[in-house]
């Protein structure tokens, strides 16, 4: 079922054949008609994950960069409405000329040459597929068809892994598993045996559960893997490693390792466990309702508290009731940092800058991140600044200041999927700014996602009270990063930075930001 953790188990495989020698490369699948996620709504689907080249997926293909601490493409996400396009398309131009084009064999042919590709273009020794949703869903039957299709014609170098949820009912206190039981008997009837059977729970499996699981699933015993309910995902790697779980891939794939080593690893893991110090981020959004929503900005501070030895408590403030009054600012007292999200819509955005000026005002660290930079700057604007009633022209299209206006080529778009400014930008950093100083660097490169940018008309007004633009655009009069320098720590970036940290490797404007929470 959707939520299962089917992502994490992908990547924690991921990582564990990395550990052992080999070159890996994850593939994702979703069912929906969607060609990307970039017009989803988080309460929906969650947060939209931005790739390096621009395109919009899965969260899932975050954790895979978080956990194998690589770079992933647009074909690393296979979508119905991708897949279908391009059957129609290539229909179109007389691809399948005489044929009639068919699921089987056209549709899942396609597929499977999909799968190859991205195996080749990345020089993989194994390639992970995970398909989402549940078996019996209409919308994946094709997808795992193709896969029964390329077992098939790969007999000794394809194994398949089921990942299943084993409830408790609390009346009995007992593990259940009948749903693991007919959900295998569902994938055999489509012709597909699971060499492994991962089972999520809250708890361990008992031997008796294993012992059934094991026999009605025709499965070994020793190929019924446990995945309960684990302190941080980062540790579900070396869960699967003390259960030789590696070595069944190994053993099934016929292939044997060149190293072993999650030292590393193991060490960060016990850092996030029991680290020596705490501190309290404040993280103000409108989707707080959806944790999902945000979980790139949770990972990102998870990965700097591992490097500096802190646990970092999220308390999550709801921008909308500080903007009908029910909640009041004293909802950040508590807290050691601010982190302003990005987002769409005006909903929200005026406690979001209430929020900004609490932070600003009382020298709390601040990070704004998209709309929280863009949000930081209307502050700035409004409060330091003295223009009355300025705005971003998202909020307020007929403001009298709009500080925050569209990008120039963004005026005419119609479609609104793939249009926004996407992916990897390099960031021209100014120096002997704070910028300057986290990055080691007068460049860096970063992940966008917006269509708003600050008014270049107003830059030279901030500037004169004390803001200083510290990143731009390269050869670009675009304002990439903003920052206070009479403040402890107050940066607002127009681009992701969450979406490239990775847990061996945090974002240094997270760090620089944990760092100064501490203090």
């Amino acid at each position: 079922m959707s939520g299962l953790g089917k992502g994490i188990v992908t990547a924690s495989i991921g990582k564990e054949l990395q550990s052992k020698g080999f070159k890996v490369v994850p593939v994702k699948f979703d069912g929906y008609l969607n060609v990307d996620c970039g017009t989803m709504n988080p309460y929906r689907h969650g947060e939209v994950f931005v790739l390096d080249d621009g395109a919009e997926c899965d969260m899932d293909l975050g954790a895979y960069e978080r956990f194998l601490n690589i770079d992933l493409k647009w074909d690393n996400n296979i979508t119905g409405g991708k897949i279908f396009r391009l059957i129609i398309d290539k229909e179109r131009r007389g691809g399948y000329l005489g044929y009639d084009v068919q699921i089987v064999p056209h549709l899942t042919n396609e597929i499977t040459k999909w799968v190859k590709k991205v195996g080749s273009d990345f020089d993989a020794d194994i390639v992970l597929v995970e398909v989402g949703g549940t078996v019996g869903d209409l919308e994946n039957s094709y997808f795992i068809e193709a896969m029964r299709q390329l077992a098939l014609e790969n007999k000794n170098s394809t194994m398949f892994i089921q990942v299943t949820y084993v409830p408790i009912l609390e009346t009995v206190g007992e593990q259940k598993t009948k749903p693991t039981q007919h959900a295998t008997r569902l994938l055999q009837s489509m012709g597909v045996q699971p060499d492994v059977i991962i089972c999520r729970g809250s708890e361990k499996l008992s031997a008796n559960a294993k012992k059934k699981i094991a026999l009605f699933c025709n499965v070994p015993e020793e190929a019924v893997i446990d995945d309960p309910d684990s302190e941080t995902i980062y540790e579900v790697p070396l869960l699967f490693e003390k259960q030789n779980l590696v070595e069944l891939i190994m053993q099934k794939l016929c292939i044997k390792p060149s190293k072993k080593d999650l030292k590393n690893w193991e060490g960060l893991v016990e850092k996030i466990k029991s680290p020596k110090k705490n501190v309290t981020v404040g993280i103000t959004g409108k989707y707080t309702a959806l944790k999902d929503a945000y979980v790139s900005i949770k990972e990102a501070l998870i990965h700097s508290g591992a490097h500096n030895d802190c646990r970092v408590n999220i308390k999550w403030i709801e921008t909308t009731e500080i903007e009908d009054g029910k909640q009041t600012l004293d909802v950040l007292k508590d807290c050691d940092g601010v982190i302003v999200p990005g987002g769409f819509g005006e909903r929200g955005m005026e406690g979001k800058i209430q929020c900004i000026r609490y932070a600003r005002e009382k020298n709390i660290p601040f990070l704004g991140l998209c709309l929280g930079m863009q949000l930081a700057v209307v502050e700035f604007a409004r409060d330091v600044c003295g223009l009355e009633g300025a705005n971003t022209t998202e909020s307020d299209p007929n403001t009298k200041h709009p500080v925050v206006d569209l990008l120039p080529e963004q005026r005419r778009v119609v479609y609104k999927g793939a249009t926004m400014r996407l992916g990897g930008h390099d960031v021209q950093i100014k120096e002997g700014t704070l910028a300057h100083k986290l990055y080691g660097s007068t460049k860096a490169r970063e992940r966008f996602r917006h269509r708003y940018e600050i008014n270049e008309n107003y830059v030279k007004t901030f500037e004169e009270k004390g803001l200083v633009f510290s990143g731009k655009a390269v050869g670009e009069n675009v304002m990439q990063i903003s920052e206070l320098p009479n403040h402890r720590f107050f940066i607002g970036t127009q681009f992701h930075p969450e979406f490239t940290s990775r847990l061996e490797r945090p974002n240094p404007l997270f760090s620089g930001f944990l760092k100064a929470c501490m203090k």
